[in-house]
């Protein structure tokens, strides 16, 4: 069975590209980056699209084909709400694997953040720095997905 990961790459850190990398090779995975034009990604597995808002996020789905084990990176739960229902998986660069237990969860406090913003009621601050700690538990979740797959 081949294994294709998928990045959604407008986002994404550094270090959690490296350690992709690193995992996909070692799985025999094919690792393929995906960004806007607004965005330089460097790799040899690397498709750009147009800087329509979700250009990105259609065109990874578009490419999960149901005879291959797919997994996104990302950290949008919409996408991740597309990529479950194509029967991938999902997981963010914090490590977090999205499932159909959570997703909906997920989605709905989007929403409501969203909601807060566009009232003015409620500052939301960005997201803290990111810590090696965060890369060792991205690393931990992709590692389960990859070793999951092999076992099947």
């Amino acid at each position: 069975m081949y294994i294709d990961i998928f990045v959604d790459a407008d986002a994404t850190p550094k270090p959690v590209l490296s350690i992709t990398h690193r995992l996909g090779q070692q799985h025999a995975a094919q690792v393929i980056t995906v960004s806007s034009i607004n965005h330089h990604i460097e790799g040899e597995n690397h498709i750009q699209v147009d800087a329509s808002p979700q250009a990105t996020d259609m065109e990874i789905v578009r490419r999960i084909r149901a005879d291959r084990k797919t997994v996104v990176i990302t950290q949008d739960y919409g996408l991740a709400a597309m990529v479950l229902a194509r029967n991938a998986k999902a997981v963010s660069p914090g490590g977090k694997i999205y499932t159909p237990d959570n997703i909906d969860s997920l989605l709905a406090e989007r929403a409501i953040s969203a909601k807060l913003r566009r009232s003015g009621k409620v500052r939301m601050r960005g997201p803290k720095a990111r810590t090696e700690a965060d890369n060792e538990r991205f690393e931990r979740a992709l590692s389960e997905i990859l070793e999951a797959f092999s076992d099947d």
